[in-house]
């Protein structure tokens, strides 16, 4: 995987702000990567220290595996899911 890319995606991921969410394809968007799912593979390899459950499939939904441990982690920073989706309008961040 080409590490500047990497870097990168680390970059904008590390400034997603406490109570606020970005998708996949706005993380890939900043970054210039090509897809979205590049996205969940670099956080899944390599972003235990970032605040990954920040970041959320284009629905508003965290990824099925993680789903409990996100919310949870999302609900301690003030955003609310309804239900299993997270409100876009009113959490997303726009840099």
């Amino acid at each position: 995987m080409d590490e500047e890319l990497h870097e990168r995606v680390r970059e904008v991921v590390s400034t997603v702000p406490l109570g606020k969410v970005a998708t996949y394809g706005d993380i890939a968007a900043i970054a210039g990567a090509p897809t979205p799912r590049l996205i969940g593979r670099i956080l899944a390899e390599d972003g235990s220290d970032l605040p990954w459950h920040r970041v959320l499939r284009a629905d508003g939904t965290p990824a099925p595996h993680l789903r409990h441990r996100q919310l949870e982690l999302l609900r301690a920073e003030g955003v609310l899911a309804d239900g299993q989706r997270v409100n876009l309008r009113t959490y997303r961040w726009r840099p």
